[in-house]
């Protein structure tokens, strides 16, 4: 067991980067002012929400007044697809692949059809199948610009292309993206884009919509008139004051970061690959890839015990998805790759953040090997399998 626990699963959340528990704290206290309000203690939480609608603006090359604040990345994705279908019919065209922010919601949707585009064996949606889903009556294609499970980076520039050549909005959940890769509304086609902060080093309970200027949406909370009168209640200021913080950082360390990160990525790849046999890397390769994704299904395991095992010896990993953490049933992503149903239940989820290191992907690796073998030597399948050969 590990002296120190070593966190592989910064695709669930991330620790707070450095400063921005400083730069929050003053709003807990002396700045504690409500910024629909018009006294001093007021002004000052108004700037502070300025200021960090600012440096997220900044961050993906936006204006401030395309920013609206929301409690998390899911309420965003709630946000940007109830509101164009807000109190009429029409057809959305989304992904199998996609969160359940955006998969969920689009199964309640009353009175719209929903077009699920099949994904290739490395997570790719394909152009042409795209092209060929739009209908006379599509008001929203929703595709998330990288998967949160496998890492795969989508052609985003691409695919909001074909929508704004046929009049459709396209909304992306970039929430693994921001703060990961660059970002730039001026080059990229979309319409609405979901960010979260505690995905960059910022808080939870904070995230954020772009939306474009020009684009019609419709609210989802009612109740006041913050954010320009988009999204109703008190703003949750020390939380967004954090997030502005987080972005800023990130963004600054961004490129620096994508290089290191990028190499732990692809060396713990190649140690995987070398030492642990029946093991299949899920998603894509390279620059296709989320710097910090790595997410191979084993064969003849469970994964659930193999988390077990690591976190019992001191190492915090994912078998996906941290909000279906809690289902039986293999990853609805893994399954559309088209692995097999029995090894789909054996995928694991590392994911290295800015403070995971060499010495963390070593240390991993010289139990990682000896764990699965120990569950393959429980395992009736990995039994048949040696007697069939």
């Amino acid at each position: 067991m590990t002296n120190n626990p070593i966190y592989f699963d910064n695709a669930a959340t991330t620790p707070l980067c450095p400063g921005v528990l400083d730069a929050m704290l003053p709003y807990f206290n002396s700045n504690f002012g409500n910024p629909s309000g018009v006294c001093s203690f007021a002004r000052t939480a108004r700037k502070g929400i300025d200021a960090a609608r600012s440096q997220i603006a900044a961050a993906i090359n936006a204006q401030p007044n395309e920013i609206t604040f929301t409690s998390s990345g899911t309420e965003a994705n709630n946000w940007a697809i109830r509101g164009v279908f807000n109190k009429k019919a029409g057809h959305i065209i989304t992904s199998v692949t996609e969160h359940h922010a955006v998969g969920h919601v689009c199964e309640v949707l009353e009175g719209v059809d929903v077009t699920y585009l099949p994904v290739d064996s490395e997570g790719f949606v394909s152009p042409e199948a795209l092209k060929a889903a739009i209908r006379p009556d599509t008001a929203l294609i929703s595709i998330m610009w990288a998967n949160n499970e496998i890492g795969t980076i989508q052609p985003i520039a691409e695919l909001a292309e074909i929508a704004r050549e046929r009049g459709i909005l396209f909304h992306t959940d970039a929430v693994q993206v921001v703060g990961h890769i660059p970002v730039d509304m001026e080059k990229v086609p979309v319409d609405m884009l979901t960010m979260s902060a505690h995905k960059f080093g910022g808080p939870k309970g904070i995230g954020a919509l772009y939306v474009r200027k020009g684009t019609k949406l419709g609210q989802l909370i009612y109740g006041g008139a913050q954010e320009r009168n988009r999204r109703a209640g008190t703003e949750n200021v020390a939380g967004i004051v954090g997030m502005g913080t987080a972005i800023e950082l990130a963004v600054s360390e961004q490129e620096a970061e994508f290089t290191r990160i990028s190499a732990l990525r692809d060396e713990l790849i190649k140690q995987i690959e070398d030492n642990i046999p029946r093991a299949t890397l899920n998603g894509s390769r390279g620059e296709k890839r989320l710097p910090g994704n790595i997410n191979f299904s084993f064969d003849f395991i469970e994964g659930e015990s193999l988390l077990l095992l690591l976190d019992m010896n001191g190492f915090c990993a994912s078998s996906g998805s941290a909000c279906s953490s809690a289902s039986l049933e293999p990853s609805h992503v893994i399954m559309a790759l088209g692995v097999p149903y029995e090894n789909a239940h054996g995928s694991i989820r590392f994911s290295l953040g800015r403070e995971s290191k060499l010495s963390d992907i070593n240390s991993l690796m010289e139990h990682l090997p000896k764990f699965i073998q120990r569950l393959r030597d429980m395992s009736p399948l990995d039994e048949k399998s040696e007697k069939a050969e």
